[in-house]
């Protein structure tokens, strides 16, 4: 009889945690951090529960700098894994020279206006700002909708993480990728 009560308490132990398990539609393949390309969403997101040793942190207030620095009061994030133009950055489309620094600056302001964003801090940079992922509604990278929108670039030298967004807006002739333009590393060597 105690044989058959251990059984039982064991299977039901097991239904309980299999119950309250955080499954995920997708096939799994999510990287040490839990984050993963959803092909069918066109976006870079990331599964909270794998992400429990790097806090999130949100703010409802912040003001875009340009297309990958946001800054909260005097808390200044910068998006890791991508560059985008420098604020007084031209590029040329047709025959018209246009402010590329600036449309990249304006789209991260239209996709985050009433949106609340969280972070993930992933370290320090040399100016000091916290480098990091920023998410919006429902853990949407905001890196990865600037690069495969075309307005910023995978930032190669320090990160792996963006290029398939960024193959994505080149191979569609998005954003940036429409017109002539100097990457946004080659801008501030040569300036």
């Amino acid at each position: 009889m105690k044989k058959i009560i251990f059984i039982s308490l064991t299977l039901g132990s097991l239904l309980i945690f299999l119950i309250n398990s955080e499954t995920h539609s997708h096939s799994g393949r999510t990287n040490s951090e839990g984050c993963h390309k959803d092909n069918k969403k066109n976006n870079y997101h990331c599964h909270s529960s794998k992400k429990n040793n790097k806090s999130k942190k949100e703010y409802k207030t912040f003001k875009v700098i340009d297309g990958d620095t946001i800054h909260f009061g005097i808390i200044k994030y910068r998006f890791s894994g991508i560059d985008a133009p420098e604020r007084k950055q031209t590029c040329q489309y047709d025959d018209q020279i246009l402010l590329c620094g600036s449309l990249a600056t304006n789209m991260l302001k239209n996709k985050i206006v009433n949106n609340k964003v969280m972070c993930v801090d992933e370290g320090i940079d040399r100016y000091k700002r916290i480098i990091g992922e920023c998410y919006i509604n429902n853990n949407e990278s905001l890196s990865s909708f600037m690069v495969r929108n075309g307005y910023a670039f995978a930032y190669r030298k320090y990160s792996n993480k963006f290029i398939e967004d960024e193959e994505y807006a080149r191979k569609n002739n998005l954003g940036l990728w429409k017109m002539k333009f100097e990457y946004p590393w080659d801008y501030r060597q040569n300036n």
